[in-house]
């Protein structure tokens, strides 16, 4: 009797431990993408609940040449670093910016995309240039590339009267449009996206906060599945897929990758 409860608890320790690395296991047949859902045209919410956009699009073809099903997985921004961790997603495709900080934090894949970091106000804000920003209430994306390049240029950061994060800057810009904030510093491909489909009374200002580039980000050492995504994206620039793409959301080709 005793042998059989020694016999029945290493059975049950044994099936335990294998029940425990099964959960710590990444499901190689899926291809699971972080993005955060309100930044369009890279990734956000359809009318019908589907998560679209056109970084979703070029990940969706790459999974499906891996041969895995794609993920489209949203996450708070400001959480991206604990998601890869944890394994949670496999990499964060998403108009991620290669900043200087950023670069030795993740395994990049090669740039695709350039984009400015630009300020949206009012039509009728009377604000035109940087010096006229001096005292406004300026707002930009918690843990952002916009607020990283406000960190690199001082003077302007200092000369606002309050710079506010938000968590999403399609919130940012309905603040913008109550008057709640007097400015926005952000993506100049999702800032121009969103004022021509919504209409909304907002300009760019011809001067950039900072010049920038897109690559695809993945947890620090996972050179292996960088690689692999890698050639596809390479492949997909070469036989015109990535144009066709960028042409669909963008009405041309902006993609930089074998250019």
């Amino acid at each position: 009797m005793v042998m059989k409860k020694i016999a029945a608890s290493v059975l049950a320790a044994a099936a335990l431990t294998l029940a425990l690395a099964g959960c710590g296991k990444k499901d190689d047949k899926k291809f699971v993408v972080g993005f955060d859902q309100e930044f369009p045209p890279m990734g956000f919410v359809a009318d019908d609940g589907s998560y679209v956009g056109f970084d979703l699009d070029l990940a969706k073809e790459t999974a499906k040449r891996m041969g895995r099903e794609f993920v489209a997985q949203p996450i708070a921004w400001d959480s991206k670093d604990q998601e890869l961790a944890t394994g949670n997603i496999d990499c964060i495709w998403n108009g991620f910016t290669m900043t200087d900080e950023r670069l030795d934090k993740y395994t990049w894949s090669d740039p695709y995309l350039e984009n400015d970091q630009v300020v949206v106000v009012k039509n009728d804000s009377g604000i035109s240039s940087f010096a006229d920003l001096a005292g406004k209430k300026v707002a930009v994306q918690k843990d952002s590339s916009g607020l990283a390049a406000l960190d690199d240029n001082a003077a302007l950061k200092d000369s606002f009267g309050e710079l506010i994060e938000m968590d999403s800057y399609l919130n940012a810009m309905m603040e913008l449009e109550m008057g709640s904030v007097d400015a926005i510093v952000m993506d100049e491909i999702v800032a121009r996206y969103e004022i021509q489909t919504s209409g909304k009374p907002f300009v760019v200002l011809d001067e950039a906060v900072a010049s920038e580039q897109y690559g695809v980000g993945f947890l620090k050492g996972n050179t292996a599945l960088r690689d692999e995504v890698q050639k596809i994206m390479e492949e997909m620039a070469s036989d015109g897929t990535m144009a066709k793409i960028s042409n669909e959301w963008f009405g041309s080709d902006v993609t930089i990758l074998g250019k």
